[in-house]
């Protein structure tokens, strides 16, 4: 079982309404689309960094000893596309690991959605 965030550059939405059809325009754009991958633009390649900064990243060097890091998938990046990322947590970790990420986003400035709880983050 895992958490889910997305993180994106551009505006901040007005509200959680917004925020949630930001998030599926996005998804759709960028994720869910059967064009080829967009590449990660700059900011969200850095948050990512910064994110692998504390925990490391999760490879097939490193699966069995995923209780070092909050991923559920790996590498990170590969979840990048555009300006979004939309990435899994494990359960367990989910608390710390995204209110990290939460933090790291606004520092960036950049929009951190929970899709669960259907609302902006921090």
């Amino acid at each position: 079982m895992s958490y889910d965030l997305a993180v994106w550059e551009g505006p901040r939405p007005a509200d959680d309404a917004l925020a949630s059809r930001c998030f599926t325009e996005l998804y759709d754009r960028y994720i869910g689309a059967r064009e080829p991958a967009v590449p990660p633009v700059e900011r969200i390649a850095a948050f990512v960094a910064a994110l692998l900064e504390r925990w490391r990243d999760l490879t097939a060097d490193t699966e069995d000893e995923d209780d070092l890091s909050p991923w559920s998938t790996g590498p990170l990046i590969s979840e990048a596309r555009g300006p979004l990322i939309y990435f899994p947590v494990r359960w367990s970790m989910a608390v710390e690991a995204s209110a990290h990420a939460a933090e790291v986003a606004s520092s960036m400035g950049l929009n951190c959605y929970d899709p669960q709880a259907r609302q902006l983050r921090p």
